[in-house]
C-alpha cells in the first residue's frame, strides 16, 4: 500500500500543506506544526499563489532535501499542461521519494496512468461535470483533488453550496476527497469538512500565505482543529 492511501485510512481527516514555494525550511515549519503530507510542484504556474515553478531539474537537490526530513506522504504537480509534461520526468519521481503526483484530468496524458511507483490522484475544476468521476475508479486512482471554486472567487469564504458539492463527490466518486485551499478557509470549517466526508484539507498560500511566519500559524490552528474533532 502507497504511503498516500495508508495515510487517508489511518487518519479521520488528515492535514496537508501544498507549499507555496519549493523550500525545505517551509517545509520543515509545516512539518513542525503538523503537517501530514506535503505537495511541491515544478514545471507550472500555480494561480493561487501566483507563483511559476520551473523544470524538475531546477529543484531536484531542494525535493530531495525535503523528502529527507520526514516519511510521510510527499507529493508533486508535475505539470501544468499537456505539452510540458515528460515520461522521463515522471520515472524519476519514485525514485526521487516522491509517493504520488496530482495533476488536473485534463492535464493527465495516457501514460501517466501506467504504473511509475506511484499513488496517482486527479484534480477536477470548476468546468467538470461532477457524475463523470464515477468511473474514476477503475483506473487505480487514490484520490481526487476537489478543484472546483472557480478562479474568479478564489480567496473567498467557504459556502454551504460548497459544502454539498464535496458531499456529492465524497459519497458519489469512490475516491477520497481531497480539498484544497481555493476559499479562504478557517478552522472553523474544519469540522463541517470532515462532516461531508472530505478526507483531507490542503491547505496552500490562499491560507498559509508566503512566509514562514505565515505557513505556522495557519498549519498550527488547522492541526489544532483536526485534533479536537472527536
Amino acid at each position: 500500500m502507497g504511503k498516500l492511501k495508508e495515510q487517508l485510512e489511518r487518519r479521520k481527516l488528515s492535514l496537508f500543506i501544498s507549499l507555496p514555494a519549493n523550500d525545505a525550511s517551509l517545509a520543515q515549519a509545516a512539518l513542525e506544526e503538523g503537517a501530514d503530507a506535503l505537495k511541491v510542484h515544478f514545471n507550472v504556474g500555480h494561480r493561487a499563489s501566483g507563483t511559476h515553478f520551473g523544470p524538475l531539474s531546477a529543484y531536484e537537490a531542494v525535493f530531495r532535501e525535503i523528502r529527507g526530513q520526514f516519511d510521510g506522504p510527499l507529493g508533486v504537480v508535475p505539470s501544468g499542461s499537456l505539452e510540458n509534461g515528460s515520461r522521463e520526468d515522471l520515472t524519476r519521481l519514485a525514485p526521487m521519494g516522491f509517493d504520488f503526483y496530482s495533476i488536473y484530468a485534463h492535464l493527465l496524458p495516457s501514460y501517466m496512468l501506467e504504473d511509475h511507483g506511484l499513488d496517482q490522484t486527479f484534480a477536477i475544476d470548476a468546468t467538470y461535470e461532477f457524475e463523470r468521476v464515477r468511473g474514476a475508479g477503475h483506473f487505480g486512482f487514490t484520490a481526487l483533488e476537489a478543484s472546483i471554486v472557480p478562479g474568479s472567487e478564489y480567496g473567498t469564504p467557504l459556502s454551504f453550496a460548497d459544502v454539498l458539492n464535496y458531499r456529492y463527490l465524497a459519497q458519489h466518486s469512490g475516491l477520497p476527497i481531497l480539498l484544497p485551499s481555493q476559499r479562504r478557509l478557517v478552522p472553523e470549517d474544519v469540522r463541517v469538512l470532515h462532516d461531508a466526508g472530505v478526507s483531507a484539507i490542503m491547505l496552500g498560500a490562499i491560507v498559509t500565505g508566503k512566509t514562514e511566519d505565515g505557513l505556522r500559524r495557519a498549519v498550527s490552528r488547522f492541526r489544532d482543529a483536526i485534533d479536537r474533532l472527536s
